[in-house]
């Protein structure tokens, strides 16, 4: 919430950094989108096999297509 907050804000893309842990943080980053968020660092997730990169990243150019296709 403090991201999209942030993101409202000002005018630069912002990127999220930290708490990245589940599809449902991923779908909410993705939502974001329009807001400004334009990204995120995964790394402990990763490291600590939380979150599996690949997937991750399948899953969310996944829902940017389906963002993108309903703002149509």
């Amino acid at each position: 919430d403090a991201t999209i907050k942030l993101a409202q804000a000002i005018r630069i893309p912002v990127i999220a950094s930290g708490g990245l842990s589940s599809n449902h943080d991923i779908e909410a980053l993705c939502a974001a989108e329009e807001e400004g968020v334009m990204g995120v660092i995964a790394g402990r997730s990763i490291y600590a096999g939380d979150l599996d990169l690949t997937a991750a990243q399948e899953y969310a150019d996944a829902l940017t297509l389906k963002f993108a296709k309903k703002n149509i």
